[in-house]
């Protein structure tokens, strides 16, 4: 199918214009990336977004793939030389792939079954006539069809054969595969029972030892956990509707007298059903409400990956990270305002050496040493009692303290990319390195650690995994690609993220500038050993230089839209610094003059709006939160209590908040809100500052239920 039936499809099912879709196709199809196509070339898809043209994208590539299966089956259905014109055109004619698989039935090559061995035996004749429902004397045809030779020794046998084949008839049937397909997916139940000698080891699963609802009822979570429990073996997970209503109406379907016949054909139909039927309708529903759940648990995953990577930057600040520990002590290094690590050493504030005083002077002088301007503390073990001790000391200089989430931080300082950043240090500075980077920008240091080990999913290992690798990448993408990147002091991680970039074209830009110095411009970028024109294309307008020559260079206006700033400055009689500066300058242009074949209102507006703001980190600013300075312990925790938290993950079934003691509290989605919430998401965001009260702790099993209803 071409690109332009393809698109009549796709605009169709989207509810959007066929013109639009082509030219997303079109874009995409000589290697336009989504950010791009959504940021610069909003006249072609009419300003579409990026989950509109990934959701083109994704359709395009099931419509191939099911072009693709569709020739497969004609060719093996032409090769058996059964294709008949109306079976061609009927699978022409399908438009999923569960439609397509329906017709191949019949002629899908098969094992060995009952029905081919009763075939084999010479019954099929036998079949269709009991099929017909029209003869009387039954026994009288089906002695005839005894043969000993064949292991046919009696009518029951020539019978029993016959029936096999009629099973596989009505399995087979088109009409009856939709119509209990729809039943199943109303009205099937998903029923969880413990398998017998395994209630200890499965403890975990207790809530679903003896469990059923409607599984088009049940959420994700409740379906992934049920799942899991059957992988692990604790669980026995069968899905099915009540068979007592389906058998009346299905044997109705294919009888069609009152006879010795009719009696085989309603054995056959229930034998079908028990045998063929539920099974394979089963193992269907097993495939579509896993990936329904899929789905579900991955786009809550992004959601919190997204809101995590966007988290508001402290910026370009002198900080100090520190790594807690007890024992081990808690490791400090100290990073230059571009993340650079200047220092590291090892203080003992807490037992067993509690060298309080000493650890306090030390830190007292690498405060002033460096003028430090922010402490970041890791939020793991010692976090609180570090976050308290570093209170207390009296620096001279005025510095903020910030417990900032380590989750990923250990998975960081023992990846091969902090090994060769920092190949003479162990893993507990590159941690302590790690936290503090987190918290001058989130974006730049979680690029680096697999989004996968950052902590924010939902039954992330129960998930399709290929599908969760794609979906989290696309999401890291989108969000570099939307805040920009500082090409001379990025990361080959992050530069990698970039439109157009890759892993070794940022492995090319990093080692060019570190032999030749900072880019002066993106022109510059040239240079570079195989960044080509569409590298640049694509690239371009998501990379900054600051304190380049041309301005533009650190705005998001793409090179391509140079000359029509310089049209605009031209007209206004002044410098394209002056535009950007003056506001007064930037009213005297009518947009619609400036149109161009290839720059419309839409690419206009977002010039404006660029120069405007060059530039501007679209994240929200950076907003200190303290814990409650009383609370530092799960044991300090009591019902009734009000507290300040962080929402650190999202899911289908509520939230979990970071209220200071080294163990999260879940806000069920029953307590989000006084109203009905249907999705956390609605009312919660990831790190976002919340207060909430405490309705119960149980401290052996380290569970804490808060709530957020009536909580000022």
């Amino acid at each position: 199918m071409e690109i332009r039936n393809y698109a009549a499809v796709i605009a169709q099912e989207l509810n959007l214009q066929k013109q639009q879709v082509e030219n997303v196709l079109q874009l995409l199809d000589s290697g336009a990336t989504i950010p791009f196509i959504a940021r610069y070339r909003k006249e072609a898809t009419d300003s579409l977004d990026e989950v509109q043209i990934g959701q083109i994208r994704d359709r395009h590539m099931k419509l191939v793939e099911l072009d693709k299966r569709r020739a497969a089956i004609l060719d093996s259905i032409r090769e058996q030389g059964k294709l008949t014109p109306e079976l061609e055109r009927q699978i022409e004619d399908a438009v999923s792939l569960t439609a397509l698989e329906d017709l191949y039935l019949p002629y899908r090559p098969k094992r060995k079954t009952r029905a081919s061995i009763a075939k084999e035996k010479g019954l099929e004749p036998l079949a269709a006539i009991i099929m017909s429902q029209r003869e009387n004397n039954l026994l009288r045809i089906a002695r005839q069809h005894i043969n000993p030779g064949k292991g046919i020794a009696s009518e029951e046998e020539a019978l029993s054969g016959a029936r096999d084949i009629i099973a596989e008839w009505v399995s087979e049937n088109i009409s009856v595969r939709n119509r209990l397909r729809s039943y199943f997916l109303k009205e099937a139940v998903i029923t969880s029972k413990v398998i017998k000698g395994k209630e200890r080891d499965g403890e975990k699963y207790t809530a679903y030892f003896n469990f059923s609802e409607k599984i088009s009822r049940s959420p994700s979570h409740r379906i992934l956990a049920m799942f899991r429990g059957e992988e692990e073996g604790f669980l026995r997970v069968s899905i099915a509707p009540d068979e007592t209503r389906i058998l009346p109406g299905l044997t109705k379907h294919f009888i069609k007298a009152n006879n010795l016949c009719s009696e085989q054909v309603k054995l056959s139909v229930t034998d079908s059903y028990k045998r063929l039927l539920q099974p394979q309708l089963e193992t269907e529903m097993r495939h579509v409400f896993k990936e329904k759940a899929d789905r579900e648990a991955i786009q809550v995953f992004v959601e919190n990956l997204r809101q995590l990577l966007l988290a508001p930057p402290l910026g370009e600040k002198t900080v100090m990270a520190i790594d807690p520990g007890f024992r081990t002590g808690c490791k400090v290094v100290i990073l230059d305002k571009q993340g650079k690590l200047l220092h590291n050493e090892t203080i003992y504030p807490h037992p067993p050496k509690a060298e309080y005083r000493l650890s306090s002077d030390k830190l007292k002088r690498m405060v002033l040493q460096y003028k430090v301007e922010a402490i970041a503390i890791g939020n793991g073990t010692a976090g609180r009692e570090t976050e308290y001790f570093v209170s207390k000391i009296p620096f001279e200089r005025e510095v903020q303290a910030i417990v900032v989430n380590e989750s990923g931080a250990s998975v960081y300082s023992a990846s091969a990319v902090a090994r060769e950043e920092f190949p003479d240090y162990d893993v507990t500075v590159r941690g302590a390195v790690s936290i503090g980077r987190r918290l001058m920008d989130p974006l730049a240091e979680l690029v680096k650690i697999d989004p996968k080990s950052i902590g924010v999913g939902q039954y992330q290992h129960d998930v399709n995994q290929t599908l969760l690798q794609e979906s989290l990448e696309e999401t890291v993408e989108s969000c570099v690609n939307y805040v920009g990147v500082e090409v001379n002091t990025a990361s080959k991680e992050l530069l990698s993220h970039v439109s157009g970039i890759g892993p070794a074209l940022a492995k090319n830009i990093v080692a060019y500038r570190n032999e030749n110095g900072p880019f002066a411009s993106r022109q510059a970028l040239r240079q570079v050993p195989r960044f080509g024109d569409k590298a640049f294309e694509q690239s371009a307008g998501f990379l900054r230089i600051r304190n380049a020559s041309n301005p533009l260079d650190s705005s998001a206006v793409h090179p391509e839209s140079y000359a029509i700033v310089d049209a605009m400055a031209q007209y206004c009689q002044c410098t394209v610094a002056e535009l950007m500066q003056q506001e007064e300058l930037r009213k005297r242009i009518r947009l619609e003059d400036f149109i161009t074949e290839r720059a419309g209102l839409p690419t206009l507006k977002d010039i404006m709006q660029e120069l405007a703001k060059p530039g501007r980190d679209p994240r929200t600013r950076f907003d200190v939160f303290e814990f409650d300075k009383n609370v530092s312990s799960i044991n300090d925790v009591k019902a009734g209590m009000v507290l300040p938290g962080i929402i650190t993950n999202i899911t289908n079934f509520g939230c979990f908040v970071d209220i200071g003691v080294h163990q999260d509290g879940l806000v069920h989605i029953s307590q989000l809100a006084d109203h009905y919430v249907g999705n956390p998401n609605d009312v919660v965001k990831l790190n976002q500052k919340v207060k909430v009260k405490v309705l119960n702790v149980e401290v052996e099993r380290k569970r804490i239920n808060l709530t957020m209803k009536g909580v000022e």
